[in-house]
C-alpha cells in the first residue's frame, strides 16, 4: 500500500513539473518575440546622403549606403556597416575629409569608432591612414591604438603604433614612430 501511494505522488509530480514545463513554452516565445525586437535596430537607412548646417551654411556632409539605428537601447549607437564618406567645411569653405569601411557612433558619448582602410584627407593636404580611429565629437579629438601612416603637406612621412591628436593635427602624440621630418633651421 505505501508502494502504491509513493507511485501516485511521484506521478502526480511528474505531471505537474510536465504541464508546469508546456505552460511556460507560450511565454518563452513571446519573451524570444520581444527579445528579437530588442535587438533589430529601429530604423534603417539606405543612400543616406545627409547635411547639418548652422545658420544657413553647410557644415558637414555625411554619406552612407547604410545606417542602422540602434537609439532603443540602454547604451544608444547608429551603425554605418557599409561604411562613409564625411566632408568637414571650415568657414573659409575648406574641406576635410574623412573615409572609412566601417563605423560606429555612440550617441551619449560624442564617441566614433571609425574601422577598416580609414583614410582622412584634411584641407592643407595631410592625408593619414590606419585601420582603426576613434574621434571624440566634443574634445575634437583623434586617437588609436593601431598603426597608423601619416603624410604631411611638406614631404615628411610619419609611420608609427598609437598615437592621439586634435582633429587638425597641430598637436599629434605618437608612442613609437618612424619617418622622415623636414625641420627648418
Amino acid at each position: 500500500m505505501f508502494i502504491k501511494k509513493s507511485i501516485i505522488y511521484k506521478s502526480i509530480a511528474v505531471c505537474t513539473f510536465t504541464a508546469m514545463l508546456f505552460a511556460c513554452e507560450g511565454n518563452l516565445k513571446d519573451v524570444k518575440e520581444m527579445e528579437k525586437d530588442f535587438l533589430t535596430p529601429q530604423s534603417k537607412v539606405y543612400d543616406l546622403n545627409l547635411f547639418y548646417t548652422d545658420s544657413g551654411t553647410v557644415k558637414a556632409n555625411l554619406r552612407s549606403p547604410e545606417m542602422l539605428d540602434f537609439s532603443n537601447r540602454s547604451f544608444p549607437f547608429r551603425e554605418f556597416p557599409k561604411g562613409i564618406e564625411l566632408d568637414f567645411f571650415e568657414q573659409d569653405s575648406s574641406k576635410n575629409t574623412i573615409v572609412s569601411d566601417y563605423a560606429i557612433q555612440y550617441l551619449e558619448s560624442g564617441l566614433i569608432d571609425l574601422r577598416d582602410n580609414v583614410k582622412i584627407v584634411t584641407s592643407d593636404s595631410t592625408i593619414l591612414r590606419g585601420p582603426q580611429l576613434y574621434w571624440d565629437q566634443e574634445q575634437e579629438w583623434l586617437f588609436t591604438d593601431y598603426k597608423y601612416d601619416l603624410q604631411l603637406p611638406n614631404g615628411a612621412r610619419n609611420q608609427g603604433e598609437g598615437f592621439d591628436s586634435d582633429q587638425k593635427f597641430s598637436t599629434f602624440n605618437s608612442r613609437s614612430n618612424t619617418g622622415i621630418q623636414y625641420i627648418q633651421e
